[in-house]
C-alpha cells in the first residue's frame, strides 16, 4: 500500500487536532506545523480539503485555527485518505489479463485491496490517539 505524504501529512494534522482536544481552543496551523514538520503553506491546502470533506471546521480571527469537525470517534483513518487522495485504492492493470495465472494473482490484489481498506475505515482517530497517550492506572 502506498500512502502518498500529503495523505500522511493529514493523517498526523487531524491526529493533533484530535490530541489536542474538540472542547479546547481552536489549534493554529503553525502549531500544527512545528508539531511535524509540515510546511505552512502545504498544510493550508490540506486543511481545506479536509475542511471540504466535513473533518475539520474552522474559526476566523485572532483566536481562530482549527479543531476536528466531528467526533474523533467517529472519523477513520480511510475517511481522511479519501479526503485527500480519493475514494479507490488504485487497481493494479495487468498486462496478460486473458492469462489464467494473471486473473489468479488480480482476484489477489483485489482481495488485498479490500482488506486494506477495511482496516483504514475500521481504524479511529480516537483509537490512534489512544496509542499515544499515557494511561493512568488505579490500584
Amino acid at each position: 500500500m502506498k500512502v502518498s505524504a500529503k495523505a500522511e501529512y493529514a493523517c498526523l494534522a487531524v491526529l493533533a487536532l484530535a490530541q489536542h482536544g474538540q472542547d479546547a481552543a481552536p489549534l493554529r496551523i503553525r502549531e500544527i506545523s512545528e508539531l511535524h514538520g509540515i510546511p505552512e503553506r502545504y498544510l493550508v491546502q490540506i486543511l481545506l480539503q479536509l475542511k471540504g470533506a466535513g473533518l475539520v471546521a474552522s474559526t476566523r480571527g485572532a483566536a481562530g485555527g482549527y479543531r476536528l469537525a466531528r467526533p474523533s470517534e467517529s472519523i477513520s483513518v480511510g475517511e481522511v485518505l479519501s479526503a485527500i487522495d480519493g475514494p479507490n485504492l488504485a487497481a493494479r492493470d495487468s498486462a496478460k489479463a486473458d492469462h489464467v495465472a494473471s486473473q489468479i494473482l488480480g482476484r489477489l490484489w483485489d482481495q488485498v485491496r479490500e482488506a486494506e481498506r477495511n482496516v483504514l475505515d475500521q481504524t479511529t482517530i480516537a483509537a490512534l490517539v489512544a496509542q499515544t497517550s499515557p494511561h493512568e492506572w488505579t490500584i
